[in-house]
């Protein structure tokens, strides 16, 4: 069964246009890896600081693989997001 996640990002303040663009390179990568069918950042037209990153995996191994190459790679854009990153798990 494949594994979804949600996560919403509130950026700082004016910063939501260049932290969506900070994520391009690693939507790239990420879709690169086995069983990853989509990684994507969303800007809401309403809320320009509010994102949306979607995560689509095959199945919950792809996901953890993904999770602990996650552990050693450096975050994005610290200071254009503040610590309000909340993931919801959706089975697909």
């Amino acid at each position: 069964m494949s594994v979804r996640l949600v996560v919403t990002i509130t950026a700082a303040p004016g910063k939501g246009a260049s932290l969506a663009q900070a994520y391009k390179p690693r939507c790239e990568d990420c879709m690169k890896e086995p069983g990853c069918e989509q990684f994507e950042i969303f800007q809401s037209v309403l809320n320009p600081d509010k994102l949306a990153l979607l995560e689509r995996w095959t199945d919950q191994a792809a996901l953890d693989t993904h999770a602990k190459i996650e552990q050693h790679t450096p975050g994005i854009a610290p200071r254009a997001a503040r610590r309000q990153r909340r993931a919801r798990r959706l089975s697909v």
